[in-house]
């Protein structure tokens, strides 16, 4: 298996651990990697220098590493910053895959640079590596109140919207199969036709 030069070699889901946490909307990037783990069989590895769980998994003929922070969302820049340098990974090869609460349910998007847009996971990790990689946005829905966010969020999802959100991961196989390869604009040309 070879590393891709010009493509993403990392994709880092973003959650809060613990079974207390595990279906809450704001691990939808955990709920990802995880579907990936499946997919391909793979095996975490923990890290205790890393605080996160790692794996490595083959797409379009890439190996890309999965990588897991074992920390609370908000420590989530440090953990992925020390397993990126330890791996030599350039922030550009990087996918961060996480919860958006400004799209609809499993709507979902590709999209390189930006603010973090008051997620703290995405806020860390912009305080230790910058804003220069890739992000998977996952619709989670909106409480249709700036009060009731918060507790949204942090809040368990129902069985059904996980599943419609589970059900849509299968369509971000082949996107990613383009981003390893570093075709980026067909990935998301791709994936933005389907949703």
């Amino acid at each position: 298996m070879m590393f891709s030069q010009g493509g993403i070699r990392l994709i880092a889901g973003l959650g809060n651990p613990g079974s207390r946490y595990q279906n809450n909307r704001h691990n939808a990037g955990y709920w990802f990697v995880d579907y990936l783990i499946d997919q391909y069989q793979a095996r975490f590895k923990e890290h205790a220098k890393f605080k996160g769980v790692s794996s490595c998994i083959e797409i379009g003929g890439q190996t890309l590493w999965l990588f897991k922070p074992k920390v609370f969302m908000n420590e989530s820049g440090l953990a992925l910053a020390k397993f990126s340098r330890f791996h030599k990974l350039d922030t550009r090869q990087m996918l961060i895959v996480h919860d958006e609460i400004d799209f609809p349910l499993a709507k979902l998007r590709l999209k390189y640079g930006g603010g973090h847009g008051g997620h703290n996971g995405l806020l860390d990790i912009i305080r230790h590596l910058g804003n220069e990689f890739w992000r998977l946005r996952i619709g989670i829905g909106h409480p249709g109140n700036k009060q009731r966010v918060v507790s949204y969020v942090l809040g368990d999802s129902k069985l059904e919207e996980r599943n419609t959100i589970k059900k849509r991961f299968d369509e971000l196989i082949e996107p990613i199969a383009y981003m390893a390869a570093g075709e980026f604009q067909k990935a998301m040309e791709h994936l933005h036709r389907e949703s």
